[in-house]
């Protein structure tokens, strides 16, 4: 009985979630709880737990977590340069990363959360984050994302399409 009470916690802790991708066959990922992808992943279940959110970036994300993310989002670790406030090769020799830079990771992770809930796809989150958008003065979304003012500018837009207004 108690190795079964350790697997459904351990559940609670850890989504299965299957990846799309270069991958010829999905195979399942494992979150831990409060993780960069976890947030992607759950991000109706995020907002609750801010909180401890703020708790994890003051401890740093760590690399093993940042590339889960990366993968999760099936993306590159050189489509975020822009947008991280250190360079990809100091991110590459760090196991755990600082305030600044865990805090833009987990704004990713809610960003892209809230992008996956919105559009049908990864696909069509990821092609209206690269198209120009005459709401954002036919700038590109995904270039904005390299500010705090431009996180909200485009998490505000997420939201109003997911709402149907336009402006």
């Amino acid at each position: 009985m108690k190795v079964k009470t350790r697997i459904e916690n351990s559940n609670k802790k850890h989504g299965s979630v299957k990846l799309r991708g270069a991958r010829k066959r999905a195979t399942p990922v494992r979150h831990r709880k409060f993780s960069p992808s976890w947030v992607v992943a759950h991000s109706k279940d995020a907002p609750g737990f801010k909180l401890e959110l703020i708790g994890r970036i003051r401890e740093g994300v760590k690399k093993s977590d940042w590339k889960q993310l990366i993968q999760y989002t099936d993306s590159s670790e050189k489509e975020f340069e822009h947008i991280l406030p250190v360079s990809i090769s100091s991110m590459q020799k760090k196991t755990i990363y600082g305030k600044e830079t865990s805090e833009r990771i987990y704004e990713l992770a809610g960003l892209f959360g809230l992008g996956y809930e919105v559009f049908d796809s990864k696909e069509d989150f990821k092609r209206w984050l690269m198209t120009p958008s005459k709401t954002l003065g036919n700038k590109i979304p995904f270039e904005l994302l390299d500010s705090s003012f431009g996180f909200e500018i485009v998490e505000n837009e997420i939201i109003r399409i997911q709402y149907n207004v336009y402006s």
